[in-house]
């Protein structure tokens, strides 16, 4: 249940512009005005993704903390892992606003930042300076828009951020930056995951790289993609980003251009996720994202095929106290089920949703 407090907080914030907002609910972690409960964790929410060690399966998407600026209030806010970014090697300013929509009647939004962000180096040099903790810390790999070599700055912004966080994921799915989506294809994904291998295995310390999917994407795409994928040598992926698709909207903000996330996403990216799940057949670890904003969609994310899950969206509606309550309500239907851990539930329910 929303607090009293966070009540106001958002109901402050959703009377500003929505990317005016985003900035203030930074700023407001950055100065310790939220309170945040630390380290949220049980034995049976206690689990693993890719190797990395998670005190549970909630992770923060990629685009809310897009410069790095936040790290150690997020990693107080209850999620068992944070993704940060995405970096572009140069800075870039994405495109112009407005580019983000709160869509309340359909608890959804719509972006179109491309991109944005203050470039590989400052990014870097902030990710240096946390300190370490027992939340791991990933970051989005992006390309510049300009860029005549899209495959190359991918591998250029791990070469210069790899050292210095835990995991790292290939952002092909973004639709937001002309032809970005066109890299999903097999041939040019397969090039791409080679640089990117080439260069993660250069870093001292090797770490897990993610690949993240759009959901509008065809069974024949999907099996291409996932075929692909396994002969990388990448440790997961990430299912799925936002969407193109405006199907049963109700907001008047339903017709701008750009990715679609939040509730109206959940059903489409879980049947991608049931597909990928189907197709790997557990060779990869698959990370849910798409509309999740309470226990039971996070539990049917795991029960369709995810080691874990991922959300941003859902703190727009319902404050960043929604992450310890996910967490302590996963909890709670592992218990009710008689499961001591997120991946004995991993894939039970795939076939619901093929």
């Amino acid at each position: 249940m929303v607090s009293l407090y966070e009540r106001a907080g958002l109901a402050a914030l959703h009377r500003l512009d929505p990317e005016t907002a985003h900035g203030w609910s930074l700023r407001a972690l950055q100065t310790g005005v939220v309170p945040l409960p630390g380290p949220v964790s049980t034995p049976r929410l206690a689990t693993t993704l890719a190797g990395l060690p998670l005190l549970n399966p909630i992770g923060l998407a990629a685009g809310y903390d897009k410069n790095a600026t936040a790290i150690a209030p997020l990693a107080r806010a209850g999620f068992g892992y944070i993704e940060v970014g995405a970096a572009t090697p140069r800075p870039q300013d994405g495109n112009p606003r407005p580019r983000l929509w709160r869509l309340t009647e359909d608890r959804a939004a719509i972006n179109r930042f491309g991109f944005n962000n203050q470039g590989a180096g400052p990014i870097a040099a902030r990710l240096k300076a946390r300190i370490p903790g027992p939340v791991p810390v990933g970051l989005n790999l992006g390309a510049n828009k300009d860029s005549p070599d899209r495959a190359a700055d991918f591998a250029a912004v791990l070469a210069t951020c790899g050292p210095f966080v835990d995991f790292a994921t290939v952002n092909v799915s973004s639709p937001n930056t002309e032809k970005l989506r066109d890299l999903q294809g097999p041939a040019a994904l397969a090039a791409l995951l080679a640089r990117v291998m080439e260069t993660r295995h250069q870093l001292a310390r090797p770490i897990p790289v993610f690949l993240k999917i759009a959901p509008d994407l065809d069974p024949e795409s999907v099996a291409q993609l996932a075929e692909t994928a396994l002969a990388s040598g990448i440790h997961g992926i990430i299912a799925t980003n936002t969407t193109l698709d405006r199907t049963g909207l109700r907001s008047r903000h339903a017709g701008q251009p750009g990715g679609l996330s939040g509730a109206p996403l959940f059903e489409r990216s879980t049947r991608i996720l049931a597909q990928l799940s189907q197709l790997t057949d557990g060779k990869l670890p698959l990370i849910g994202t798409g509309g999740v904003s309470t226990a039971e969609q996070a539990y049917a994310k795991l029960r369709a095929g995810a080691s874990a899950v991922q959300l941003y969206t859902a703190m727009v509606f319902d404050g960043i106290g929604l992450i310890p309550r996910l967490a302590h309500g996963l909890d709670a239907l592992l218990a009710r089920d008689g499961y001591s851990s997120p991946d004995q539930v991993t894939g039970l329910d795939r076939a619901h949703w093929l």
